[in-house]
C-alpha cells in the first residue's frame, strides 16, 4: 500500500521539523515547503493527499495558494488544512472564502491535527 503524501508549507523551520516528525512517525511521506511558491510547484508535481497550509508566507499568502489549488479542476479536492496564528473572525472569513477544509490556530494540538488529516483522508468527520 502507498503512503499517503502530506505537504507541509510553513516558514517557520521549528513547526516544520515537528509536523515532519510526527507524521513520519505515524507512516506518512512527508513533503516540506517554506513559501508559497515552492508550495504551488511541489502540489502540483506530486499531488498530496492532503497539505497543511500557513497563512502568513514570505512571498505568497498561504490563502493566496489555498484559492488557486482550490480553483483548479485537476487540485480542488485536496484537503487543505489552513495552519496559523491568525485566529480573528475576519481571517477564518478568508479561510472559508478560500474553501480551505479546516482552519487551525497556533499553538495548536498535535494530536487534533492527526485527527483532521485522517478525517480528511477518509472522509469522516
Amino acid at each position: 500500500m502507498l503512503k499517503k503524501k502530506i505537504l507541509v508549507v510553513d516558514d517557520e523551520p521549528d513547526i516544520v521539523e515537528l509536523i515532519q516528525a510526527r507524521l513520519t512517525r505515524q507512516g506518512y511521506d512527508v513533503i516540506c515547503a517554506c513559501n508559497g511558491m515552492e508550495a504551488l510547484r511541489l502540489a502540483k508535481m506530486c499531488t498530496p493527499h492532503c497539505i497543511i497550509l500557513d497563512m502568513m508566507l514570505p512571498d505568497i499568502q498561504g490563502s493566496s495558494v489555498c484559492a488557486q489549488l482550490k480553483t483548479d479542476e485537476k487540485y480542488r479536492m485536496i484537503p487543505i488544512i489552513l495552519l496559523t496564528a491568525r485566529s480573528r473572525d475576519y481571517d477564518k472569513d478568508i479561510g472559508r472564502a478560500v474553501k480551505a477544509d479546516v482552519y487551525m490556530t497556533k499553538p495548536f494540538d498535535q494530536n487534533e491535527l492527526l485527527d483532521k488529516i485522517q478525517e480528511l483522508l477518509t472522509g469522516k468527520s
